[in-house]
C-alpha cells in the first residue's frame, strides 16, 4: 500500500500503501514517487547516484526487513477497512498522511537534512502528492466501504499494468515488447477473473471496485508525471518524500473539512489503525524500502510487490472473516503474472530507465 507513502523508486515500486519521490508501493498503496534516474551501483542513491545513507535497520539482515515491509504493506488494506469503520474516508486518509509525514520529518531533523527550496520542485511535488498520495489513498478508503479488503489489495496490484499502458503513450522511450504487451493482456484478464466477469460481476460492488482500480491508476499517472518533471533533482529521497507527504497532508487538511463534519468521537481501534498505517505503512516503510533498494538493488526490492496482495488476502480472510471464492486467488495470481511480465527487463546489455508503474506499494 502501496506503499503505501514517502519515497521510493519506480523500479522498486508499490501498495498499498503506501508508497515520495516516492511509493511505495506499493507498491502501490504506499504512494511513493518514482524517479527517472538509474543507478550504476547497487549501493547508490536511486535518485542522484550518490552513495545512499545507511538505513536505520541495516543491522538486521535484508530478508528480515523485506519480510517486515511485505507484512506492513500487506496489512495496509486491513488497516483501511478497520479505520473507515470509525472515521470518514477523508478523515482516515488525513490521519494516515499526517502520521506518515510526522515520521519522515522527524528523521529529516535527526539527519539534519533540508527540504527542497526551489519553487519549481515544490510545484511539481504538489501534483505528485495529489496523484501519489491524496487521491489514491482517498479512493482506496472509499472503496473499502463497499468492497472487501482482499479485493482492494488485488486491485492495488494492477498498478504496473496501468503504468505500462500509460508509459507507451506518455514516454517515448518506453517501447513495449511482445512480452510486456502479453503481460498487460494477461493482467487485465486476471482482473476480470477476480471480478467474476462470466457471472455478470454478480456480488461485486462495481463502484467500490472502480474506485480501487482508480486509485491504482492514479499511482501510475503520478509515477509518469514525476519521471517527466523531477528526473535528476539533486535532493535525497528522504527530503523529497517528506516534502511530498507534507504537501499531501496539507491538501487533505483543506479538503476534509469541506466534505465531512468533525467526528463525534475517536474510537480507539480505528484511531490505532490510522496511526499504524501512517507511522508504519507510510513513514517507516519508506525508510525500510529505501535501505533495501540501496543494499540489494531495485530489482530484488520490488519483489515485495508480489507478496502484498497475498498477505492482504490472508489478513482479510483470517482476521476480518471476509469470504473468498475460488476466482479471487486464481485471478490474483494471473494479475501478478501479468504484472511480472510487464516489468521484465529488455535483453540488451544497456540499462533502461525505471518503468513507470513499477510498484513501491
Amino acid at each position: 500500500m502501496s506503499t503505501a507513502t514517502g519515497a521510493a523508486t519506480a523500479s522498486s515500486a508499490t501498495t498499498n500503501s503506501s508508497t515520495t519521490i516516492t511509493t511505495a508501493s506499493p507498491t502501490a498503496d504506499t504512494g511513493t514517487t518514482a524517479t527517472a534516474t538509474t543507478t550504476a551501483r547497487s549501493d547508490a542513491s536511486p535518485r542522484t547516484g550518490a552513495a545512499a545513507p545507511k538505513s536505520p535497520g541495516r543491522a538486521f539482515g535484508w530478508p528480515l526487513r523485506f519480510a517486515v515491509l511485505s507484512l506492513v504493506w500487506g496489512f495496509s488494506f486491513l488497516f483501511i477497512k478497520v479505520g473507515t469503520q470509525g472515521f470518514a474516508p477523508l478523515q482516515f486518509t488525513l490521519g494516515r498522511l499526517a502520521f506518515g509525514a510526522l515520521v519522515l520529518l522527524v528523521v529529516v531533523v535527526l539527519k539534519r537534512e533540508r527540504l527542497p527550496r526551489s519553487p519549481r520542485v515544490w510545484a511539481h511535488l504538489t501534483v505528485a502528492a495529489f496523484f501519489l498520495n491524496a487521491l489514491p489513498f482517498s479512493l482506496f478508503a472509499y472503496s473499502e466501504l463497499t468492497i472487501p479488503s482482499t479485493l482492494a489489495g488485488i486491485c492495488n496490484a494492477t498498478s504496473p499494468l496501468w503504468g505500462m499502458a500509460l508509459s507507451v503513450i506518455a514516454l517515448a522511450e518506453d517501447r513495449p515488447s511482445r512480452r510486456r504487451v502479453a503481460g498487460l493482456g494477461l493482467g487485465f484478464l486476471g482482473v476480470l477473473t477476480v471480478l467474476g466477469a462470466w457471472q455478470g460481476f454478480a456480488g461485486t460492488d462495481l463502484t467500490g471496485t472502480a474506485m480501487a482500480l482508480g486509485g491504482s491508476l492514479s499511482y501510475a499517472i503520478g509515477w509518469i508525471y514525476v519521471r517527466r518533471t523531477l528526473a535528476g533533482v539533486p535532493h535525497s529521497h528522504l527530503s523529497m518524500s517528506s516534502a511530498q507527504l507534507l504537501l499531501a497532508t496539507v491538501q487533505m487538511a483543506v479538503v476534509t473539512p469541506l466534505f465531512t463534519t468533525a467526528p463525534a468521537g475517536y474510537p480507539v481501534i480505528p484511531l490505532l489503525a490510522a496511526i499504524a498505517l501512517g507511522a508504519l505503512g507510510t513513514g517507516l516503510a519508506f525508510l525500510i524500502q529505501y535501505g533495501l533498494v540501496a543494499e540489494i538493488g531495485p530489482t530484488t526490492a520490488q519483489m515485495v510487490t508480489y507478496f502484498v496482495p497475498v498477505i492482504a488476502t490472508a489478513a482479510g480472510v483470517a482476521l476480518l472473516h471476509e469470504q473468498l471464492s475460488w476466482n479471487t486467488p486464481v485471478g490474483a495470481l494471473v494479475v501478478l503474472a501479468g504484472a511480472a511480465l510487464t516489468q521484465s527487463k529488455p535483453r540488451t546489455g544497456t540499462r533502461s530507465l525505471p518503468r513507470a508503474g513499477a510498484t513501491t506499494h
